[in-house]
């Protein structure tokens, strides 16, 4: 049962638009945890992604159990390596990095966590993942040796994301990185969006509700903001606000 992709694509197809919190297992601890999740039950987050590129404390398991335990947003893995897995997540992005040309990141980490993945029985969704180079070096970009698409190479993005989408992945994720320093252009995600009839992922970078408003202006149909809440929470309502407002115009 593909719940997770057909609730996006049904969102996508009706122009609503989506806010997903991303929780850095290695950034969070219980109560500040309980917390926030209180706050995004109460803001009526849509989805909550988990994961990071780097995994110091392998915490998954338990962080989902207590999302689960506090809350029925969807938990969606969004693992930056082989180790972020659990089989309590209810989706995973299957990301394929084809901003780059590293094969680990296209395919040989795949091979390797595929037999282990299909005996979770969770939700894979195959994920174009490309890197925008928004300013600053990036964990992701440097842990997995590829060089960002330029900020103002529009061209490129929209290429990149069709070949994505001929070779069947089902979601397109433009992302900044973590310490991203702008957003992805308005520009670049309105020309991937007019190209694709897939939906469109954008990360990395957002740290204001205008900000937010301008992604999904953009084309943006689900948006992923992560750094800016670990410093402050109260942002969480402030954030799903923007998407609720804009689903109600």
């Amino acid at each position: 049962m593909n719940n997770v992709y057909s609730r996006i694509v049904e969102r996508s197809n009706k122009k609503e638009k989506s806010f997903c919190w991303l929780i850095d297992p290695d950034k969070c601890n219980s109560p500040i945890l309980l917390k926030r999740l209180k706050i995004a039950r109460q803001s009526k987050v849509d989805y909550i992604f988990i994961g990071g590129s780097l995994l110091v404390h392998n915490g998954i398991d338990e962080i989902i159990r207590m999302i689960k335990s506090e809350t029925e947003i969807p938990v969606i893995l969004f693992p930056g390596n082989t180790m972020q897995i659990s089989k309590d997540a209810d989706g995973i992005l299957f990301l394929s990095l084809i901003s780059g040309r590293n094969p680990d990141y296209l395919i040989g980490r795949h091979v390797e966590i595929a037999p282990i993945l299909k005996t979770t029985g969770i939700e894979v969704i195959p994920t174009a993942y490309m890197l925008v180079d928004t300013g600053n070096p990036t964990t992701v970009s440097y842990i997995s040796n590829t060089t960002p698409i330029p900020y103002n190479k529009t061209d490129i993005a929209i290429s990149t994301a069709i070949a994505g989408e001929f070779l069947g992945l089902k979601l397109i994720f433009l992302e900044g990185g973590s310490g991203a320093g702008i957003p992805v252009s308005n520009e670049m995600i309105a020309g991937v969006k007019a190209n694709i009839n897939i939906p469109v992922i954008v990360g990395g970078g957002i740290r204001t509700a205008e900000q937010l408003k301008q992604a999904y202006s953009g084309g943006a149909d689900l948006v992923v903001v992560g750094n800016v809440i670990e410093q402050n929470e109260k942002l969480i309502p402030v954030f799903a606000e923007v998407a609720q407002k804009y689903n109600n115009v």
